[in-house]
């Protein structure tokens, strides 16, 4: 499974700047690291994961086109899912999501 090339393009572009910010094949897409910690993935056909407070997961989960993230047939806590079109906008509010969660993990 290969990741969406643009949706990782959109999403370099909202992270440039960011300190300590790898990228790394995972999950089948591309995954954007802050200091050793995911953030966020693109993965193919234009879906995003999204690394969350796992306590703010019910809010986070009435935005549009929010689901859990489910691996190997179960739920992972701390991460959701994003599909159809997101505008810059609403990409922005899951990344804000994704950045502010992994810069509250200490470093690795």
């Amino acid at each position: 499974m290969a990741h969406d090339p643009e949706l990782a393009e959109r999403l370099r572009a909202l992270l440039d700047g960011e300190r300590g910010l790898t990228e790394k094949r995972m999950f089948g897409g591309c995954a954007f690291l802050l200091d050793g910690h995911m953030a966020v993935v693109a993965g193919n056909a234009g879906d995003l994961m999204v690394r969350i407070d796992p306590a703010r997961t019910e809010t986070l989960l009435e935005r549009p086109g929010a689901a859990p993230t489910i691996m190997r047939g179960r739920p992972m806590r701390g991460w959701l899912d994003v599909t159809g079109e997101l505008d810059d906008a609403a990409l922005q509010g899951w990344v804000d999501e994704g950045v502010s969660y992994a810069r509250s993990l200490p470093p690795k």
